[in-house]
């Protein structure tokens, strides 16, 4: 029986023709009327990209995160303070506060959207081959997920590194005190060989056990500074994350005496974390610790390093020195500067003007098709105060001991966005 083309609401079965829907309109039983033909497999595929990205991104649904509509800014509002007035004499006139008037700060959006975009010349496979389709959506969707990953980082520590403003009616916080670090040059917390490969095994617990002490002086921070928060998150890196799991598992002979490892077994053994049966090699597996979730990164400091030399990571907002100047000397057995970053969400807001949006165009010059999956998004710091960061610099002797001075290290020049003295 001879091939012939087979119309209506079948597909093009000759084998010469791409395999497009040639039509989808109602009559097909296709909601939506489109009479186009090709125009079913993009929504399918953008779909795919959507929810693969949702499944990598990490940072996003840690922070504030904003849609809106139009424009390009949202403001966002610093209120006045309410004053007490302990004994109120007679005839005496109340002024209705000390600082009652209300300012703003604004964040932007990105000046352009960020793109993953690939070509290919077998849209058949596209439409077809579920393995094939799937394998793209999720590559343009991880690259788009890991980019805004390193956004949102960088601004986390940025947040961690910005001042308590001159336009705030706040009382002073001491945002210094909550800047964690080395305070002598015999590195005594140990915090650049905490993860390190080449470190002594002593060394690298020892800074683990201190990244921890350092988790309890800022949920102190938060308390005396009447901070509530519902979550508060530490991102580390792999390595980091896996010296805290395995506090206390034995690694001599004499080890072994000590009894329940800090975050294995059962909680009525002692044990903080899951069993170690359990590999928590997932992408968002976490640990717990006086409340606050750790969770592990290749988007972090370790990995960045100096991103202002070079690695651009968008705008030049976005571009750090995580080693705060010392990456020259880092090595298997210390890593310098930024070690970890703490939070609640609302340290930061990323805002978006759109979702994810997929395009998808056919080149006849180059008889290919083009597809770009984009999005529009911006971040802004919120509360300095709901952020910090445990860093393996000697204050003492690098002259880098308070935020200020952490800024000037990592990013000066750099443009401000959200709650900041503009310069």
């Amino acid at each position: 029986m001879a091939d012939e083309d087979v119309t209506g609401d079948s597909f093009n079965a000759t084998g010469t023709g791409l395999t497009y829907r040639t039509s989808t309109a109602a009559t097909d039983g296709i909601s939506g009327g489109n009479t186009t033909g090709g125009k079913l497999w993009l929504p399918i595929w953008a779909g795919e990209v959507i929810n693969a990205y949702d499944e990598y991104n990490m940072f996003e649904s840690l922070v504030g995160t904003k849609t809106i509509a139009s424009g390009t800014t949202m403001e966002f509002p610093i209120t006045g303070t309410v004053s007490l007035h302990s004994a109120w004499g007679a005839g005496e006139e109340l002024i209705g506060g000390e600082n009652s008037t209300a300012t703003t700060f604004k964040v932007s959006l990105d000046k352009r959207p960020m793109a993953a975009h690939f070509e290919i010349d077998n849209v058949d496979l596209m439409q077809t081959q579920w393995e094939f389709r799937s394998e793209l959506a999720r590559q343009a969707a991880q690259t788009l997920a890991n980019a805004r990953d390193k956004q949102l980082y960088s601004y986390l520590v940025r947040a961690a590194c910005t001042s308590q403003i001159s336009t705030d009616p706040r009382p002073s916080m001491d945002l210094n005190s909550a800047l964690y670090g080395n305070s002598d040059a015999s590195d005594s917390l140990k915090i650049g060989a905490w993860g390190r490969p080449a470190a002594p095994v002593a060394e690298r617990s020892l800074g683990a056990l201190s990244a921890l002490s350092k988790i309890e002086d800022y949920i102190i921070f938060l308390q005396e500074n009447n901070i509530p928060y519902g979550n508060l998150y530490m991102a580390v890196s792999p390595a980091c994350f896996m010296d805290i799991r395995a506090l206390g598992v034995a690694r001599t002979a004499s080890d072994a005496q000590d009894g329940q490892p800090m975050f294995g077994g059962v909680a009525a053994a002692g044990g903080l974390g899951a069993p170690f049966t359990q590999g928590l090699g997932a992408l968002h597996d976490s640990l717990e610790y006086m409340g606050c979730t750790i969770i592990k990164t290749n988007h972090g400091s370790d990995s960045l390093r100096n991103t202002s030399a070079g690695t651009t990571l968008g705008e030049a907002k976005y571009n750090l020195d995580f080693s705060l100047g010392a990456s020259a000397s880092d090595s298997t057995s210390l890593m310098n500067g930024i070690r970890a970053v703490m939070w609640t969400p609302d340290a930061v807001a990323s805002l978006r003007l759109q979702g994810l949006k997929v395009d998808n165009v056919d080149d006849v010059r180059r008889n290919t098709s083009f597809t770009v999956a984009s999005m529009m998004a911006g971040t802004g710091v919120l509360r300095p105060e709901c952020a910090a960061i445990i860093h393996s610099i000697d204050g003492t002797s690098s002259g880098i001991d308070n935020r200020v001075q952490i800024r000037e290290a990592a990013y000066a020049d750099v443009d401000d966005d959200g709650y900041m003295d503009q310069t």
